[in-house]
C-alpha cells in the first residue's frame, strides 16, 4: 500500500512541476515526504527538471536528501553550492554522512566547508576524512557515547536520560577503560532487562567484535553478515576507541559493490546518472567503445589471416560464431564466479590452484560435450565429416582456454590495480573471440591444406 501511495505522489510530482504549479510541489516535498523519496524524484528526472526540484527543496531537509542521491547526481548539486551553504545544509547530518559528501568535492572546496563548521564538527569530520574512503574508518561514525565498567546500570540510564537524542542504530554501548580501550560492550537489552543496581563490568559482553580504522570496507561487511552485527566498534591499533560503523552504513557498501559488478560489465561506472546530459553520457560510453573497437580489430585480423581457406571453404563463415560464443559464454560463467568469490572472500591463496584445477576440468568436459554435438549438427548441415571434426576440436580448445583465462584474468587485474568487474569481461572476450577463431581457422587451413 505504501508502495502504491508512493509511485501516485511522485507521478502527481511529476504532473505538477510541468504544469507550473510549484508551489503545490514545494508544499509536498517539504511537508511529510520522506527525504528518501525526494531523492527518488530527483534522480528519476532529466537535469533541467533536477534543478528546479532542489531549488523547492527547504535546506532544513536539504541534507538528508543529499545523503539518499547517488554520489554523481549529489556531486553536481555539491560543485553548485557555496561552502556556507553546504556547511549549513548538513549541519543536522551524522558525521561520517558529512564525511562522505565532503570526499565529492576538490580539497580547497573541503578545507572552507571545513571552516565554516563548529569547532567540535571540524574536528570530527577531518577525523573521518583522515581516512581513504572505502576502510572502516572512512565508514564510521564517531558520534558514539561511552560508558565505563565501575558504574551501575542506574548511572547509566540517568546518563542517556542527559542526551537531547541517543545516535541511531544504538544497540550496545562501547565499554571503555580510562585510556580509552575497548574492554567489552553494553547491549541496550541488559541494561533495560538488568537490576539498575549491578555494575556495567558484570553486565556486559567481553566477546566483542572490534573493526581495525584500515579494514577495508568489504571486509566489514562481510564481518557483519558473517555475525548478525548491528553496529560494532571502531579501534585503533592499540584498541582505542575511534568510533563505531552501523549496519546501514554497510547495507551501502553492500549496495554499492553490487552495482558496481553489475554496472562494470558494461564498463559504466556504479553512479551513473540516468538522466546525465547527452554530451556527458557520450564521451562515458566511448571509452569503452574505443577498447571494444580495438579489440574487435585484433579479432578481425586473425580472420583475415586465413582468408584463403575460408574463401576455399565456405561453411567456416558461417560456423565461426558458434566457436566464438560458446567460448564466450563458458568463460564468462568462471570469470563471474571468480570475481563473486573473490569480493565475498571465499578464494585465497590456499584454495586459488583447486579451484583452477577445477574449472579446467570443468571446461574440458563441457568442450567434449558440447563438441560432439556441434559436430554432429556440422555433419548433418554440410554433410561433411572433415568440418565437425574442425569445429568440435576448436570448442573443445576455446572452452578449456576460456576456463583458465576465466580463473587467471581476475587476479592478474587485482595485481595491475585494474578493477575485473570493468577490465575482465572486454579482455575475456577478446582472448575467447581470438583463440576460437584461431583454433578454429587454423585446424581448417591443416586439414584443407
Amino acid at each position: 500500500m505504501d508502495t502504491i501511495k508512493t509511485t501516485s505522489q511522485l507521478n502527481y510530482l511529476k504532473k505538477a512541476l510541468n504544469s507550473g504549479a510549484f508551489v503545490q510541489v514545494r508544499r509536498i516535498l517539504n511537508q511529510g515526504m520522506p527525504a528518501a523519496e525526494v531523492a527518488h524524484l530527483l534522480e528519476s528526472s532529466p537535469p533541467k527538471a533536477r534543478g528546479i526540484l532542489w531549488n523547492l527543496i527547504d535546506r532544513e531537509t536539504g541534507g538528508e536528501v543529499l545523503h539518499h542521491l547517488s554520489e554523481e547526481v549529489s556531486g553536481e548539486i555539491l560543485n553548485r553550492m557555496a561552502p556556507q551553504e553546504l556547511a549549513d545544509v548538513t549541519a543536522d547530518l551524522d558525521i561520517d554522512d558529512i564525511a562522505d559528501l565532503l570526499q565529492q568535492l576538490p580539497d580547497q572546496v573541503i578545507q572552507e566547508v571545513l571552516i565554516s563548521m563548529d569547532a567540535q564538527n571540524r574536528e570530527r569530520v577531518k577525523a573521518v576524512l583522515s581516512y581513504p574512503e572505502d576502510s572502516a574508518g572512512g565508514l564510521m561514525n564517531v558520534d558514539t557515547i561511552t560508558v565505563r565498567a565501575d558504574i551501575s546500570l542506574d548511572v547509566v540510564l540517568r546518563y542517556l536520560r542527559m542526551h537531547p537524542k541517543i545516535p541511531a542504530m544504538t544497540d550496545n554501548l562501547p565499554v571503555v577503560s580510562r585510556s580509552g580501550i575497548v574492554v567489552g560492550i553494553l547491549p541496550i537489552n541488559k541494561l533495560l532487562a538488568s537490576d539498575p543496581t549491578a555494575v556495567v563490568r558484570d553486565t556486559m559482553d567481553t566477546d566483542v567484535f572490534t573493526i581495525t580504522a584500515d579494514m577495508p570496507e568489504m571486509e566489514v561487511a562481510r564481518l557483519f553478515e558473517r555475525h548478525d552485527l548491528v553496529s560494532t566498534p571502531v579501534v585503533d591499533e592499540e584498541g582505542r576507541l575511534l568510533g563505531r560503523i552501523t549496519i546501514d552504513d554497510v547495507v551501502d557498501v553492500i549496495r554499492d559493490e553490487a552495482e558496481h559488478s553489475l554496472m562494470g560489465m558494461a564498463g559504466l561506472d556504479e553512479d551513473e546518472d540516468t538522466f546525465a546530459p547527452i554530451i556527458k553520457t557520450a564521451k562515458r560510453r566511448s571509452v569503452w567503445l574505443f577498447v571494444n573497437l580495438l579489440t574487435a580489430l585484433l579479432a578481425s585480423y586473425v580472420i583475415g589471416l586465413f582468408e584463403a581457406t575460408i574463401d576455399k571453404v565456405v561453411a567456416l563463415a558461417i560456423l565461426m560464431p558458434i566457436v566464438a560464443s560458446m567460448g564466450g559464454v563458458a568463460g564468462s560463467q568462471t570469470l563471474t564466479l571468480i570475481i563473486r568469490g573473490t569480493a565475498l572472500g571465499h578464494i585465497q591463496d590456499s584454495n586459488t590452484r583447486w579451484l583452477i584445477r577445477r574449472e579446467l576440468i570443468v571446461g574440458l568436459i563441457s568442450g567434449l560435450l558440447w563438441a560432439s554435438v556441434v559436430a554432429l549438427i556440422a555433419v548433418w548441415w554440410f554433410g561433411e565429416t572433415t568440418i565437425g571434426i574442425i569445429i568440435a576440436l576448436a570448442v573443445v580448445i576455446n572452452l578449456v582456454v576460456a576456463a583458465l583465462a576465466g580463473s587467471l584474468l581476475p587476479g592478474l587485474l587485482h595485481r595491475l590495480n585494474i578493477d575485473p568487474a570493468i577490465a575482465g569481461s572486454v579482455l575475456l572476450t577478446t582472448i575467447t573471440d581470438v583463440v576460437g577463431f584461431m583454433a578454429f581457422l587454423g585446424l581448417a587451413a591443416i586439414f584443407y591444406a
